[in-house]
C-alpha cells in the first residue's frame, strides 16, 4: 500500500511540475477580443486557465438537471423501500 501512495505522490508532484513549467514558458501576453470594442490583455496561461475553467463550469451546467433528476428518482425510490418496510442502506 505504501507503494501506491508513494507512486501517486510522484506523478501528482510531476503533474504539477509539468504545468508550472508549462505556465513559466507560456506568459507572454495576448489580446482577446471578445467582442468589438472589448478585449482582455493577459498572459496566455490566464486565457488557457481561464477557457478551462470555463469549459468545466458549461460541462457541470449541462449536467446537473439529469442528475438533479436521477437523485430525484432515488429519493423516491428510497421513500417507497420505507414504506414496504425494508431498509434501502441494508444492503450495502
Amino acid at each position: 500500500m505504501k507503494f501506491v501512495t508513494y507512486l501517486s505522490r510522484t506523478l501528482w508532484v510531476l503533474l504539477f511540475v509539468l504545468v508550472f513549467v508549462f505556465a513559466r514558458r507560456n506568459d507572454d501576453p495576448v489580446v482577446l477580443r471578445v467582442f468589438p470594442g472589448l478585449t482582455w490583455d493577459a498572459p496566455l496561461v490566464l486565457v488557457l486557465l481561464a477557457a478551462f475553467g470555463l469549459g468545466a463550469l458549461v460541462g457541470v451546467a449541462a449536467c446537473l438537471p439529469r442528475w438533479l433528476r436521477e437523485h430525484r428518482e432515488v429519493l423516491r425510490l428510497r421513500r417507497e423501500l420505507r414504506a414496504k418496510g425494508t431498509d434501502p442502506q441494508a444492503g450495502t
